[in-house]
């Protein structure tokens, strides 16, 4: 049974922090689609804006006898158009060679706009598809992971998952540091129930890295979204661990924040709140990988 619910248990972290991860690319993504969105919009009604300038450049070419196309290429909607003939547009008259650059550069920040845009979409769509599948992934593993714990007592549930701390204290140190307001946050936080791919406020839950980000987040400190990326920070020997460090465990797939006296605020696994913990407990000091400083 202890080999099964560790398996299960590392599966289960690994996985949570994939889906920390492709949940941030995902809200990137957006932010992306949106500014592109916006530069699409805005470079459409400048196209259109110059329909009447267009409009006179067309009567112009028909009435001094250019190709009866010409017309028809600078009248139209579609930028596209516009850009496949600018060849030909370019060696129209230099008295009007300054407004069909116009026309052609305009057209030409269009139709790339609307290709990124295009792209972005794609992208967005595939990384929800990969979001729900690793979410009912999970969804099967957690429930998998219930049905082992309700057969166990809490003490030995602790030994084998982690938590089996407190959900009470009060920060009472400094918060004239980014560290000391980062751990003061962290306090705040215990009760709060264990939701993997969250990141608070309470009410939603958090995920360890989940609440380790918030945590920084509210010191005005940016710290990457899942334990690997906060792995990469800047590493400290556990002789030198200071209050707001971040601490990796069980293959840098789940983190805590160090409080100062060998103690930690985690949030622990799905069914459980965050809570202040031994750093000696049998599975924290186990699956301890080190400690880093954001």
């Amino acid at each position: 049974m202890q080999a099964k619910l560790n398996k299960l248990t590392n599966q289960e972290d690994v996985l949570i922090q994939r889906y920390d991860r492709v949940s941030q690319d995902l809200a990137a993504a957006k932010q992306r689609l949106a500014l592109v969105n916006r530069e699409v919009a805005r470079d459409k009604g400048t196209f259109q804006s110059m329909q009447g300038q267009v409009g006179q450049i067309a009567s112009l070419a028909y009435e001094d006898g250019s190709m009866s196309s010409t017309a028809a290429v600078l009248t139209s909607n579609n930028p596209q158009m516009v850009l496949s003939q600018s060849a030909f547009l370019i060696h129209l008259s230099t008295s009007r060679q300054e407004q069909l650059n116009q026309v052609i550069t305009t057209a030409s920040q269009l139709a790339g706009a609307k290709q990124y845009a295009r792209r972005i979409t794609t992208a967005v769509a595939g990384l929800k598809r990969q979001l729900a599948a690793q979410k009912a992934t999970l969804d099967k593993l957690i429930a998998k992971q219930k049905g082992i714990l309700s057969t166990l007592t809490a003490q030995q549930q602790a030994t084998l998952i982690g938590g089996g701390g407190g959900t009470g204290g009060t920060y009472t140190g400094p918060t004239n540091t980014e560290a000391g307001k980062a751990v003061a946050f962290a306090y705040a936080q215990l009760g709060c129930p264990y939701v993997f791919g969250a990141a608070g406020p309470c009410g939603a839950g958090f995920d360890c890295s989940g609440l380790t980000m918030a945590a920084w987040a509210a010191a005005g400190v940016s710290i990457p979204r899942d334990s690997y990326g906060q792995a990469a920070m800047h590493a400290v020997p556990s002789s030198q661990m200071q209050p707001g460090d971040i601490l990796e465990f069980a293959g840098d797939s789940h983190v805590g924040i160090y409080v100062g006296g060998g103690m930690l605020i985690d949030a622990p696994q799905p069914g459980m709140n965050v809570e202040k913990v031994s750093l000696s407990s049998s599975w924290y000091s186990s699956n301890f990988d080190g400690a880093f400083r954001p």
